[in-house]
């Protein structure tokens, strides 16, 4: 059986409210127990409506909100305190794609530019292999060399969202994290996206985490689900048994209710 990378064990992170006062505190639990678990080769759907706990979620996997409780464990090792070493060497296990691949590029850097970076600031390679995994790194995501030198303002939005997935391979990590990657762009190049990402996914035998509200294009996504409402897991398993079967009334409630963006067959 393949080791997992990722593992959350009954994660709890608590937040004091505003209503909180001097001798009253009041508490709520955006995570109350939250259990799965990361392998390569493999795409986790997490899913939920706002406020669901899913964005949480993603900010513990990837080392930006500390669990009030539980432990989260990378490649075998518990991690307790995200210090700036230990997040350093996160770096090199996950990456993550965000919503607005605004927000993964530097407005003033040019694509080149961009990829060189994580590279750079981690220390890996000579000048010229540095040189070589970029013209490798924008290939892979189906962009022609010359968009090496544009500027992120130069590039529609789907061209800067292949970018910031680029940039997220520049360390070959192990698992990406993306959250809610195609909600910024346009219908007709979502599915162009979701393909990328599930191509790559199986070249480079990468464990995935797949965040969105949407639960049907979830559905062709993900190989595993994590259903979460109101901070909880509300069901977890294999993904075509548990659409197939949901069992718990909140899954059934979302894919009755939440027909695809995409429409009926996102990856055709």
């Amino acid at each position: 059986m393949t080791e997992p990378i990722i593992e959350l064990q009954d994660v709890h992170v608590r937040f004091k409210t505003r209503t909180s006062g001097l001798f009253q505190k009041s508490y709520v639990d955006a995570l109350a127990g939250v259990s799965f678990t990361v392998t390569r080769g493999q795409t986790l759907g997490i899913v939920g409506e706002s406020g669901s706990g899913k964005s949480t979620a993603a900010k513990v996997l990837v080392g930006l909100e500390q669990p009030t409780s539980g432990r989260v464990v990378f490649a075998g090792e518990p991690v307790t305190t995200f210090t700036r070493s230990v997040r350093r060497r996160l770096g090199r296990i996950l990456s993550v794609v965000f919503q607005d691949p605004a927000t993964a590029l530097n407005a003033r850097m040019t694509i080149r530019d961009a990829l060189l970076d994580p590279m750079q600031v981690h220390r890996i390679g000579s000048p010229a292999e540095r040189d070589r995994r970029v013209r490798e790194l924008i290939g892979l995501v189906g962009l022609p060399k010359s968009a090496l030198d544009a500027l992120p303002s130069q590039l529609s939005g789907g061209q800067r969202q292949r970018v910031a997935i680029a940039r997220a391979l520049a360390l070959d990590p192990q698992v990406i994290v993306a959250d809610e990657p195609t909600s910024a762009l346009d219908v007709s190049v979502r599915a162009q996206i979701l393909n990328l990402l599930t191509d790559l996914k199986n070249e480079l035998g990468l464990g995935m985490v797949f965040i969105s509200h949407d639960i049907q294009t979830v559905r062709y996504l993900s190989d595993e689900i994590a259903v979460m409402n109101k901070g909880r897991v509300v069901e977890y398993g294999d993904a075509a048994e548990i659409f197939e079967n949901p069992a718990d009334p909140y899954t059934r409630s979302l894919l009755g209710a939440a027909p695809s963006l995409l429409g009926a067959h996102p990856l055709s």
